[in-house]
């Protein structure tokens, strides 16, 4: 364990990829709820590592969360072979998700956000989904770096969460199918930024939608999922998108279309077979 904790003037700093892949073992346990593995985790490095904080083991959870979920869709994926991929994403400050998009569609959203800051001095801000779930049939992925991970190492780690660039620039209006937001917990806070985060996905997709003259798009979708989901979750999620409520022609449409409980290997295929699919 000395070799995943590194000290600096006497601070333990956990090293989160080393560390993940070293109490895993290369595998994600069959039978095993998320919640109880990464406190079982906790529970080895504290004993090791006396000085290491809960809170800094908290700070270690969000990634954690989200590498299994990527493992496992991206072998799901493969197994599955429709050609539908759930992507992780990093966050705003390092990547636009929108720069996914064809250059044509990405400069419409950037014209939109200079004409907001422009017209009336606020700011089109906007957060990254963690996951982008992806159709790549119109899309020739024979050199990206795609394939069944079955052991898990701090390479593969890196793959992961370096795939989403392969496809910057790339992505027609229809190849971007949802986004995924997922959280080890939900707070009021976090329903709050997953529906408002749902809410401007979707605006920016029918502005999408308006300027190349689509009449009937698929939709987008936008999911949430946590280890734990109680009833008021579900309830503080049932929000509008607000954009929807503005055009009296079209049925008022919810931000986060499904909200799933994430804490098996079981739940995660589950999802899986709903949001990873092709028409």
């Amino acid at each position: 364990m000395k070799s995943i904790v590194e000290y600096n003037s006497g601070k333990a700093r956990i090293k989160r990829a080393e560390t993940f892949c070293s109490l895993l073992n290369g595998k994600i346990p069959n039978n095993v709820c998320f919640n109880a593995l990464l406190k079982n985790m906790d529970s080895i490095i504290r004993a090791e590592h006396s000085s290491v904080t809960r809170e800094a083991l908290s700070n270690c959870h969000g990634d954690w969360y989200e590498w299994i979920i990527a493992i496992l869709a991206n072998n799901y994926a493969i197994e599955k072979g429709n050609g539908v991929l759930l992507l992780q994403l990093p966050n705003i400050n390092q990547f636009d998700v929108s720069s996914l998009y064809e250059e044509k569609l990405f400069n419409y959203i950037k014209d939109l956000r200079y004409k907001v800051s422009e017209s009336s001095k606020v700011n089109l801000i906007s957060s990254n989904p963690d996951f982008v779930i992806i159709d790549t049939n119109k899309i020739d992925i024979s050199t990206a770096n795609i394939k069944l991970i079955d052991d898990i190492t701090p390479d593969t780690i890196s793959n992961l969460e370096r795939l989403y660039g392969f496809f910057e620039g790339k992505c027609s209006f229809e190849c971007i199918v949802g986004y995924l937001s997922v959280k080890t917990s939900l707070r009021p806070d976090r329903r709050l930024q997953i529906s408002h985060e749902g809410s401007l996905m979707k605006a920016l997709y029918v502005h999408l939608q308006t300027r190349e003259w689509i009449i009937k798009p698929k939709g987008l979708f936008y999911y949430a999922a946590s280890a734990s989901v109680s009833a008021a979750d579900r309830t503080g999620l049932k929000t509008v998108a607000t954009h929807s409520i503005t055009n009296v022609q079209s049925l008022p449409e919810a931000a986060v279309n499904e909200v799933y409980k994430l804490n098996t290997i079981s739940d995660a295929y589950n999802m899986f077979s709903e949001i990873i699919k092709s028409d």
